[in-house]
């Protein structure tokens, strides 16, 4: 890819009037709705179990009111709260759904009956607490699409002759003319036909650089434009636009997610039936009811419901002090099981900026120098490439003096003289149209962008440059291996499959899919999770569909927010460092929650034994239950203070 020289050449009027944001569609609404309303459900009959456990302590140790007066806040709850969940209970038992829940559900009638109403409050607490906390993650997740639909502008500028009109995005009609104005995001697809100026379009193509922009040069809607007015011809409405297609794939994306079970409803899985069978043969066996009873008090499974949440949260808080946001908390329980890593190429592998790679100088000429002069010019330059020739420059300390007669003509390049010597940076092309001197010898074209340089009217050196690959990206890649079990490593990208290619190389990834789209992204997702759990980590808006469908999603850093929602996790810093730190944090928390879990569940075991055979009555298993609780719960409590090891890189 050549690197033409672009000016600021146009500006747009003084003034322009603040956007205002566009609305969630329709389709975001109407699925959001459910999840809204289970998670305000929940919450409410949370909040409400809190009120009644705090007013009953209140009313008993407070006010010292009679046993009737101090229950009646707890039989309010139950009654508000409680009859609720156990009418979603019922409904999972009849669909065959023999979850942890379940168990409580059982519980809090046992509780009412055994006149345990605290107790009962407090499983309807955790219940309602654990749904709250499921339903999170659908809500945020269904935000993608507002988040997706917010960045688009509410209107277009459309050239009417000598008028400019504010027009919706729906009126956009193929041939309108729009002018974009500087900053402004593109509303729909289109070729530009006045005006140049430069176009972020990393965030949809997966390309890392701004891209030139002149006449006859295509946009994509969704892309960022630069600091020059463009006027734009569309070539599609905004509805079938690149940008719309990806809001089309997200939906569908959202539609057809993992659904991932949580460890808690595993192990309840197996550990409801036994409590259950072990109550009843209790009461078969022995024809006393009390003993069913006693065994499913003791069997409540709060480690269940109060252990795994604990240590879930308390790894939730470490990730945060680690500047790492975790949006879906069941990623932390399904990241261990993840067996094939999925990369996006630009912003995660690389740095998502261009650097120079390489300084082919021609005989006669010496590096230093040709870089001396070359960046000297280049600080007056607003060219993408400009940053990368000074970075370098000052990466070799070169003292740059001053340039004169600098201009940035279109399609010529920059030209300028530093320290009397006549500099031309420009397009491989433009070297060989003007014929400059010793120009047979120019190195073949290579991969990546490059610009050519000519020094008092002979050609002096080729500058190539790429996405460079992060420090760490290399050591992270081969330990994803021996250090987290992951059979396959891949890069999927929209960028060109020379760039590709040339990345894996430098990191040590063997398998690449390279120029797809976020629907082909997706595809690949879809296909790789069918067969195993994944995990997905990019950084732009084209990689939003394809988080949402891997097992576990991740975005680094803080280029996008409709990456951001459609993640579980969001990496703040640019290190992948600190997807190694997650990895181990998660690993450590699914440690922790199962000790508690599986701890306090063998202790309840002893407990139903000792139950089912007379030794332990309701009240005494209740209390012996409490203590296996505080147990459980001092035990996950270690998941939110660091451990000596966080990451291995």
């Amino acid at each position: 890819m050549k690197a033409d020289r672009a000016p600021a050449s146009v500006r747009p009027p003084a003034t322009v009037a603040p956007l205002p944001a566009v609305s969630s569609p329709p389709v975001a609404r109407s699925w959001y709705a459910p999840a809204a309303l289970w998670h305000r459900k929940s919450t409410i009959v949370a909040a409400l179990s809190i009120v009644g456990i705090l007013w009953h302590l209140g009313l008993r140790f407070g006010f010292h009111s009679t046993p009737q007066v101090a229950r009646l806040p707890l039989l309010a709850t139950l009654a508000l709260g409680g009859l609720p969940l156990l009418y979603d209970l019922l409904r999972k038992l009849l669909r065959r759904e023999f979850g942890s829940d379940l168990l409580g559900g059982i519980s809090i009638v046992t509780s009412v009956l055994l006149g345990e109403y605290l107790a009962g409050t407090i499983i309807v607490l955790m219940l309602a607490g654990g749904e709250a906390l499921e339903s999170y993650a659908l809500r945020s997740a269904s935000s993608v699409l507002a988040a997706l639909a917010k960045r688009m502008p509410a209107v277009a500028h459309r050239k009417d002759g000598a008028d400019l009109r504010e027009i919706a995005l729906a009126e956009i009609a193929v041939g309108d003319v729009l002018v974009l104005f500087p900053h402004e995001i593109c509303p729909a697809d289109g070729v530009v036909v006045e005006g140049r100026g430069v176009m972020d379009e990393s965030y949809l193509t997966g390309e890392p650089f701004q891209i030139t922009k002149t006449t006859g040069s295509t946009v994509i809607s969704g892309a960022i434009n630069g600091d020059s007015a463009l006027t734009v011809r569309t070539t599609r409405r905004a509805s079938d636009s690149r940008y719309a297609k990806i809001m089309a794939v997200m939906r569908e994306s959202e539609a057809k997610r993992p659904q991932l079970r949580r460890l808690g409803d595993r192990l309840g899985a197996v550990y409801t039936p036994v409590a259950l069978a072990v109550a009843i043969l209790a009461w078969v066996i022995s024809g006393e009811s009390v003993r069913f009873l006693a065994v499913l008090v003791i069997a409540t499974p709060c480690p269940l419901l109060i252990a795994i949440p604990i240590a879930i949260i308390g790894s939730i808080s470490l990730c945060a002090r680690r500047a790492i946001i975790v949006k879906s908390p069941v990623v932390l329980e399904q990241i261990a099981e993840c067996r094939t890593a999925i990369f996006d190429k630009t912003g995660t592998l690389t740095y998502g900026a261009p650097t120079v790679t390489e300084q082919l100088i021609a005989p006669g000429f010496a590096q230093g120098d040709v870089l001396t002069l070359v960046a000297s010019l280049e600080r007056y330059s607003k060219h993408p490439l400009a940053r990368a020739i000074l970075a370098a420059a000052e990466a070799a300390a070169l003292v740059l003096p001053e340039a004169t007669e600098v201009s940035e003509q279109p399609g010529r390049g920059l030209r300028g003289t530093v320290s009397g010597r006549r500099v031309q940076v420009t397009s491989r092309k433009k070297l060989l149209e003007e014929n400059v001197g010793g120009i047979d010898q120019l190195p073949p074209v290579a991969g990546g962008l490059e610009c050519g340089v000519a020094i008092d009217g002979r050609y002096a050196a080729v500058l190539r440059f790429r996405d460079a690959p992060r420090a760490d990206s290399r050591s992270f890649i081969t330990h994803l291996g021996p250090k987290h079990h992951f059979d396959r490593v891949m890069i999927v990208s929209g960028d060109r499959e020379s760039e590709v290619q040339y990345l894996a190389e430098q990191v040590g990834i063997a398998e690449i899919h390279a120029q797809k789209s976020p629907e082909e992204k997706l595809a690949i997702v879809r296909r790789e999770t069918a067969a195993g759990k994944t995990l997905y980590v990019g950084d732009g808006i084209n990689d939003a569909p394809a988080m949402m469908a891997a097992t576990v999603g991740m975005a680094i850093g803080q280029n996008s927010d409709v990456t951001a929602e459609a993640a579980g996790v969001v990496i703040m810093d640019n290190s992948l460092r600190k997807v190694d730190e997650f990895m181990h944090i998660s690993r450590r928390m699914r440690r922790i929650a199962l000790q508690s879990a599986v701890g306090g569940m063998a202790l309840s075991v002893i407990g139903m034994a000792l139950a089912a055979t007379g030794h332990l009555s309701p009240v005494s298993g209740a209390i012996a239950q409490e203590a296996i609780d505080v147990l459980a719960v001092l035990n996950a409590l270690r998941a939110a203070f660091p451990p000596a090891v966080i990451h291995d890189l």
